[in-house]
């Protein structure tokens, strides 16, 4: 079954306050999601019309897994606290194995 992963590119950071809070509810929603964190931030080096921001990859053993992760209501409250503090292009893609 193929994995799925979530894709996080962060366009601007307005308020690190609320990323903190955001960062303390989502990463305890991701581990109980099964999400296991590849990538959170680090070096970037960005081609074409890429971001060199902040960027956030995490596996799912499923594509199904990340969704639902995702819609848990522990990460809906982990996006509440985030808000409007950032700006980000946030997506779930499914792997090719």
């Amino acid at each position: 079954m193929p994995k799925g992963y979530w894709v996080s590119v962060y366009r601007t950071i307005s308020d690190p306050e609320k990323l903190a809070a955001y960062n303390k509810l989502a990463g305890p929603a991701v581990k109980a999601g099964g999400g296991r964190v590849l990538v959170r931030g680090g070096r970037v080096v960005a081609y074409d019309a890429g971001i060199a921001e902040r960027t956030v990859l995490i596996e799912f053993d499923s594509f199904e897994q990340a969704v639902a992760a995702r819609e848990s209501a522990a990460y809906q409250e982990a996006l509440v606290a985030l808000s409007d503090g950032v700006e980000r292009d946030f997506r779930i893609v499914e792997g090719i194995d």
